[in-house]
C-alpha cells in the first residue's frame, strides 16, 4: 500500500505544470479529501466567503480592499494615480486524488486605474502580482490544521 501512494504522490508531483506557473501554491497530502476539505474551510473562517462548494472542491472570498503594495505614478508628467485602490481575493482548490488531496492556494490582486488616460480603458480593474505573504499565510495555516490532523505533506 505505502508504494501505491508513493506513486501517486510522485504522479501528482509531476503533473503540477501550468498550475505552478500561475502563482498558485500547490501541495499534496496523503489524507482523505474529507478531512482535507474540512481543514481549508476552517482555514478560510475568518474570511468573507463567497463561494464554498465542496463537490467542486472550491472556496473562493470575496474581493477585499487591500492596502496598494506601492504608490505609483505614471506617464511623463509623473502624474499620481487616481486612488491607487487595490483589491485581492483567495481561492483555494482541494482536489481528490485517491489517497491524496491536492491543494491549490492562489491570491488573485487588481488595481484601480493604473494606466493614466481618458480613455474608458483607463477607469478599471487590472491584473497585479498577488502577494507571496499573503497566499504564504493561507498556506501556513492550512498545513498546521492538517498537521494537527495527522495528514502527511510528503
Amino acid at each position: 500500500m505505502p508504494v501505491t501512494r508513493l506513486t501517486l504522490v510522485t504522479l501528482a508531483l509531476l503533473s503540477v505544470g501550468c498550475a505552478s506557473l500561475s502563482g498558485s501554491h500547490d501541495q499534496y497530502f496523503v489524507c482523505s479529501y474529507d478531512i482535507v476539505w474540512d481543514a481549508a474551510v476552517e482555514t478560510m473562517k475568518g474570511q468573507s466567503v463567497a463561494t464554498s462548494d465542496k463537490e467542486k472542491g472550491l472556496i473562493e472570498t470575496n474581493w477585499q480592499d487591500v492596502p496598494p503594495a506601492s504608490e505609483r505614478s505614471f506617464g511623463i508628467f509623473s502624474r499620481e494615480g487616481f486612488g491607487n485602490k487595490e483589491r485581492a481575493r483567495i481561492t483555494v482548490a482541494v482536489k481528490r486524488l485517491n489517497d491524496v488531496a491536492a491543494v491549490s492556494v492562489l491570491e488573485t490582486r487588481q488595481r484601480w486605474h493604473s494606466r493614466g488616460g481618458a480613455t474608458s480603458q483607463a477607469t478599471k480593474w487590472w491584473p497585479e502580482e498577488p502577494s507571496e505573504d499573503a497566499t504564504k499565510d493561507v498556506v501556513a495555516r492550512l498545513n498546521a490544521k492538517l498537521a494537527e490532523k495527522g495528514c502527511i505533506h510528503p
